[in-house]
């Protein structure tokens, strides 16, 4: 686990040499997270969960309207039945488009990776792809909204369960 989040951090930093203009930040969020079972199941009652997300960000200026935003953060995500609550440790690169002064939009991958037990039929790393909206409130300041869809199956493949992670993210941070 040090190993992935040193890896992380360094990616996350290395990134600087190319840009002029680089911002750092912390980011905090409320997630409404559930599971697309594919097919149905009655194995669990599907309910979605509330939880946090928390993390720290780069921001690298790609010209004057694109960047790039690689994030290192905590998210609880899952849906409400115990046995389907994962908290992850995730990576988004969010490729960011300004849309003029205070608004972006923006598209990326994350990959996460599960931050208890690993022996419960669940998988250790998931993909998803991740779309969102910034609103800067002022120089430093931001909220935001974010969707991601998981692109893996989060089940380990002797359950004969597929599901994947949906979240819904509404975050506010600030910019250094």
């Amino acid at each position: 686990m040090k190993k992935i989040i040193l890896i992380a951090a360094f990616a996350m930093f290395s990134i600087y040499g190319f840009s002029q203009n680089a911002l750092y930040g912390v980011r905090a969020g409320y997630n409404i997270s559930n599971l697309d079972f594919e097919p149905t199941t009655g194995d669990f009652e599907n309910m979605h969960r509330n939880g946090f997300a928390i993390g720290f960000f780069a921001e690298y200026s790609l010209g004057s309207s694109l960047s790039i935003a690689p994030e290192i953060q905590f998210s609880a995500e899952g849906a409400k039945e115990e046995a389907i609550r994962i908290d992850y440790i995730q990576m988004p690169i969010f490729f960011k488009y300004k849309l003029g002064q205070s608004l972006a939009i923006g598209l990326g991958p994350q990959a996460s990776l599960k931050g208890h037990e690993y022996e419960d039929g669940l998988q250790n790393l998931a993909f998803s792809g991740l779309a969102g909206i910034e609103y800067m409130i002022s120089d430093e300041f931001f909220i935001d909204f974010r969707y991601s869809y998981g692109l893996t199956n989060i089940f380990d493949d002797e359950t004969n369960l597929e599901a994947k992670n949906t979240n819904m993210q509404i975050g506010f941070g600030v910019k250094f």
